[in-house]
């Protein structure tokens, strides 16, 4: 523990030695108080309340949970330390003038939700104190078992988060939507900010997923702020949202520990593509095929869904060291995965670290915060196409085979002649397509800051905050395709010669750098009963993405592709600069009373000089009824309080397209070089002009929202209700422009609007408190509202922007985004079913009676993001043992079924003569001797419910010298309930082509303590 009076003691008794000290020096009548404030776990609890009991004489926990009291009269006193949530704590303690009396005290809990201070923009405010629409999840909440990427530890845990993942594969993307999508075009993801670092939204070349480069057992806390109020500090990110990620840290006076958590995982599928049986298609093609089809039948029997995937093992390691040395709190972590996917030759490693130091200088004025995580990621990537391929292969093809015609492409079987020639478009063995393949990258990241914050001498309740942070990327990547891969041979000039053409070599390389200095001051002070802060700062931010281009090779990584190609591709290079300035004032009369205000200022050079500017102003108001004097000896109530706020977001993200509104010229193709000379031989590339909107500025987004905090048997139920309104205008959105008008015929613009409306409930209940059993739940809900409200001015009869895009054809799409409509709903002929309920096909709906089924006849129907979001936790524990679940459920969810709509009728195997393809066994459902893409029969119900986690851990305690030991079980993606037919019934977008299946992973996890 610090006791800085120590160095000050020892000081003055030396010059009191030498005789340079006056005798009075000591006659001082006052002392002070300090110490720290922790919870059951020996973590800082900020926030808290200190006083001394019968004067005014009081501090408020720091972010550790130290504090301090000075001048505090020599005698006998009774130290109260409270903080909402905990039973207050109560300390005699007597003071000797001049000296430091040390007072620390660990309170213990008496409520699940309002247990902790909040993170919020640029500072931490007591939960209580809170007026916007903020959720909290800390490690003691989080999804359980092997989690990769960041985002999974919140899945289903807080109401109007959806979090979709695009599929199986490790380290997969996700699509995040807080109370649904914000934009047209724009991005709608919310602002990740890590340690107080707002780091690039956008991804790295290399990675599917940005998040994945970051250890999820590095975080500490998730803290999602919803509404305007509470985002618009962060300005122009913020229409999406904010999620404020908070890592682990050291605390003051901590012994030094060493922690481990090693995980060891077995994954499988989870659930295949349905596809015809062996049996099945031998007979389909024998009674409806063509003869020659028939003789393209193999004698085997494989089913390639099988062949292609694997059980798959994961290893996660992580080791922390955390402690305080020499007043210096720290933490250093190491983290190793190795993961497996289910489709083989699918890999994900990655290595990470991170540091934190949080030493406190010149007396407690001054803390910096050291933070840098920095990872190395190396993935080996399947291409999709390959895995969609293996489920319609023909499944009476053997994997391999000793014939000769066989021996150039492997000993793999594929499509050829007798002498081994490509039989037309023949598609490839899959088995052999994903082992020729090594498509692979390297990124490494690196996220850090050093944050200053400075409590200024002389001036009480002054601090000046300075940030400087980075956010570095470095991707890598190759596709090496080998010489025998049947692609290279299944070319017209391949199959002439009766030769591959020496496979192929691709690269690509990006760089991308953020750079961040934010400062701010803030001053805080009580006057009487009333409470408040005002803070304003600057912030400049950049992102710089650059990196050079490469030419397609063979294998021999010599020869080019395109032989004739002469060109030297220069690198690319885009930058991006943000400007702004923000305050905010917060207000507490009498702990019932509760006033924020925000308003930030921001600039951005994507758009031209007079559009820029975007100026984003928020107010919350709060009303703690529980106490009113009429309320304070009600024993129902534990807490009480109504919010309200209004506030106005920002839009501007349109990936990396910084340059869009200027006019501007790029280095045209390989085919439209000049030639040079009279023969040619010589040739210069050309450059071509682009198109731009000059007046293109920001999308903005006003939200309302009103609440109420309920707190219930002591705070052991809680219950949380929101409803809101989103209204986003000026979006941002990819629109026709006439012919001639510009030098496309699309381009992003400003246009109309939409609105999000919606409710959201979270209950926490802790049905059984006591010494061996305890028994918590947690139950969120959202239902949301989407609608297009505006385009602008169009043409009559405009049904809207067609968006969406299917197979089938060159341009087809099957959504719209129309007014009055959802985002991203479908538009679609309506099917007419026969007497005996199957869809007749080719019969549709004809609206207007001409006889022609066109884009008059289609319907906007149904939409693919869901109404209602839930969410379903349970903990209980007994004794040593603890089993938890967690459960999600998404409501009135549809999904165009896209591989039906394609597979799923007789021409998939009846396109071809010299092969035939496995199909959907929709069709013994339809009969549909051809597709019919836009019938309204294949956009299905994709409700589920999923059973997200279920564990059980056992706390062994001591054991060996260890001072604790944990030991669970787990299973990921234990069931599924849904009627949809697909692959999985969560699609972000809501079309699904996705053949790669999720995992269902059993886990064994570790977690030691020395």
């Amino acid at each position: 523990m610090r006791q800085p009076y120590l160095a000050k003691l020892l000081f003055l008794l030396l010059l009191a030695g030498f005789g340079f000290l006056p005798s009075t020096a000591f006659a001082q009548s006052t002392g002070s108080v300090s110490g720290r404030v922790t919870d059951s776990k020996n973590e800082g609890i900020p926030g808290a309340t200190v006083l001394i009991e019968g004067t005014s004489l009081g501090s408020s926990s720091n972010i550790d949970g130290t504090y301090s009291i000075q001048s505090v009269p020599a005698g006998p006193h009774t130290v109260v330390i409270s903080f909402v949530g905990y039973n207050p704590v109560r300390r005699a303690v007597t003071v000797v003038a001049g000296q430091n009396a040390e007072v620390s005290a660990g309170l213990s809990e008496n409520t699940t939700q309002l247990a902790e201070a909040v993170v919020v923009g640029y500072g931490t405010q007591r939960r209580q104190d809170v007026t916007g629409a903020v959720a909290t999840v800390d490690a003691k909440q989080f999804v359980q078992g092997q989690v990769t990427n960041p985002e999974q530890l919140i899945q289903g845990k807080v109401a109007g988060v959806s979090i979709t993942t695009a599929g199986g594969a490790p380290g997969t993307g996700s699509v995040i939507r807080i109370r649904g999508n914000s934009s047209l075009n724009a991005n709608s993801d919310p602002l990740y900010v890590i340690d107080g670092v707002p780091v690039d939204k956008e991804g790295i070349s290399g990675a599917s997923n940005p998040l994945s480069l970051i250890n999820p057992s590095d975080i500490a806390t998730f803290t999602v702020l919803k509404d305007a109020s509470a985002t618009a500090i962060y300005g122009n990110r913020a229409s999406g949202g904010v999620i404020l990620i908070t890592t682990k840290k050291g605390l003051q006076g901590e012994k030094l520990r060493v922690e481990l958590n090693s995980q060891v995982g077995v994954s499988t599928v989870a659930r295949r593509y349905e596809t015809l049986s062996t049996d099945q298609f031998r007979s389909l093609i024998q009674t409806n095929g063509a003869a020659s089809q028939f003789a393209t039948l193999g004698k085997g029997d494989t089913n390639w869904q099988k062949e292609i995937s694997r059980t798959a093992a994961t290893y996660d390691n992580t080791v922390s060291l955390i402690g305080s040395v020499a007043k210096v709190p720290f933490r250093v972590s190491y983290g190793n995965l190795y993961q497996e996917g289910i489709i083989i030759t699918n890999l994900l490693k990655r290595n990470s670290g991170s540091v934190s130091l949080s030493p406190t200088l010149l007396d407690n004025h001054l803390r910096i915060d050291v933070n840098a995580k920095g990872s190395v990621v190396d993935n080996r990537f399947v291409d999709y196409g390959t895995v969609s391929g293996a489920a319609l292969y023909d499944p009476t093809q053997s994997v391999t085979s000793t014939e000769s015609r066989f021996t150039r492409y492997g000993g793999y079987s594929q499509f050829t002649n007798s002498v081994g020639q490509p039989l037309g478009n023949a598609p490839g063995n899959p088995v052999a397509a994903l082992n020729n393949s090594n498509n692979t990258s390297q990124v490494k990241r690196l996220i850090g800051n050093v944050q200053f914050d400075y409590k200024v001498h002389g001036i009480d309740g002054l601090r000046a905050n300075l940030n400087l942070g980075l956010d570095v990327s470095r991707g890598r990547g190759s596709n090496i395709i080998q010489p025998t891969d049947f692609g290279n041979y299944n070319t017209a000039a391949a199959a002439a010669t009766n030769a591959g053409i020496n496979g192929r070599y691709t690269q690509y390389a990006q760089d991308k750098d953020m750079k961040l200095l934010e400062a701010y001051l803030a001053y805080g002070k009580q006057v009487g009963g009333t409470k408040f802060d005002v803070q304003g700062g600057y912030a400049y931010q950049t992102f710089v993405y650059q990196g050079p281009n490469f030419l397609d090779y063979r294998y021999d990584r010599k020869t080019k592709v395109n032989s004739s190609d002469t060109l030297t591709v220069p690198n690319y290079y885009g930058k991006l600069v943000m400007l702004s300035y923000f305050g905010r004032a917060t207000m507490n009369v009498k702990d019932k009373y509760l006033l924020t205000a925000t308003l930030r200022n921001d600039q951005t050079s994507r758009f031209r000089p007079g559009y820029r500017s975007g100026l984003f102003p928020a107010v919350g108001l709060a009303w703690r009824v529980k106490n009113e004097d009429f309320l304070k000896d009600n024993n129902l109530f534990s807490e009480l309080k109504l919010r309200a706020g209004y506030g106005r977001t920002g839009q501007q993200d349109l990936g990396q397209g910084y340059y869009d509104t200027q006019p501007r010229y790029v280095l045209s193709g390989s085919s439209t070089t000049y030639p040079l000379g009279n023969t040619g031989s010589t040739t210069v590339p050309t450059y071509s002009p682009q198109g731009y909107n000059a007046i293109l500025t920001w999308e903005t987004t006003n939200t309302y929202n009103a609440g109420l905090d309920l707190g219930f048997l002591d705070n052991r139920l809680t219950a949380t209700v929101d409803v809101y309104e989103r209204r986003a205008s000026n979006l941002l959105a990819r629109v026709n422009f006439s012919a001639g008008s510009n030098l496309t015929n699309q381009l992003d613009a400003n246009i109309g609007s939409l609105r999000n409306r919606g409710i959201e409930v979270g209950l926490n209940y802790g049905i059984l408190q006591g010494s061996d059993l305890n028994w918590n739940v947690n139950l969120n809900g959202a239902y949301n509202v989407n609608k297009i409200t505006d385009l602008g001015q169009q043409a009559e009869n405009f049904n809207g922007y067609k968006v969406g895009g299917i197979g089938g054809g060159t341009g087809n799409t099957i959504q719209i985004q129309g007014v009055g409509q959802p985002i991203n709903s479908f538009f679609v002929a309506k099917q007419v079913y026969g007497v005996d309920g199957r869809p007749v096909e080719g019969l549709y709906v004809d609206k207007d009676g001409n006889g022609i089924i066109n884009d008059a006849d289609y319907v906007s129907y149904k939409q693919s993001a869901p109404l209602v979001t839930l969410g379903f936790s349970s903990n209980l524990t007994y004794k040593k043992l603890v089993f938890a679940f967690t459960l999600r459920s998404n409501l009135g969810n549809y999904v165009y079924n896209a591989n039906a709509a394609n597979f799923g009728t007789y021409a998939n195997a009846q396109g071809s003569t010299l092969f035939v393809s496995n199909l959907s066994p929709d069709v013994l459902n339809t009969g549909f001797t051809r597709q019919q893409l836009f019938s309204d029969y294949y956009v299905q119900n994709a409700s589920f419910l999923r059973a997200e986690n279920i564990s059980l851990g056992y706390n062994v305690g001591k054991v060996l010298g260890a001072s604790s030991l944990r030991v669970t079980a787990n299973v990921q993606n234990a069931f599924l309930v849904t009627k949809y037919k697909g692959v999985d019934p969560e699609v972000s977008g809501g079309i699904d082509s996705n053949f790669y299946p999720r995992a269902r992973t059993f886990t064994l996890g570790l977690a030691l303590g020395i």
